[in-house]
């Protein structure tokens, strides 16, 4: 029974903290939005990049 309760008051706990998270935050401005998703798009795409070189440079010299 007192491992139910525990149960009880963590999930209480958390219900309570998601609540006060999703007051403070905010919907961001349209400037704020577009930085985000370019700064997202860059890093994709030099992730994508790095990727791309190795496995040109692996497939070049014959590794595979």
């Amino acid at each position: 029974m007192a491992v139910i309760q525990e149960a009880i008051i963590k999930l209480k706990s958390f219900f309570v903290e998601c609540v006060r998270v999703v007051r403070v935050t905010k919907k961001p401005d349209k400037q704020t939005y577009l930085t985000t998703v370019k700064v997202s798009a860059m890093g994709m795409a030099i992730i994508g990049a790095v990727g791309f070189l190795l496995a040109l440079i692996v497939t070049l010299a014959g590794l595979i």
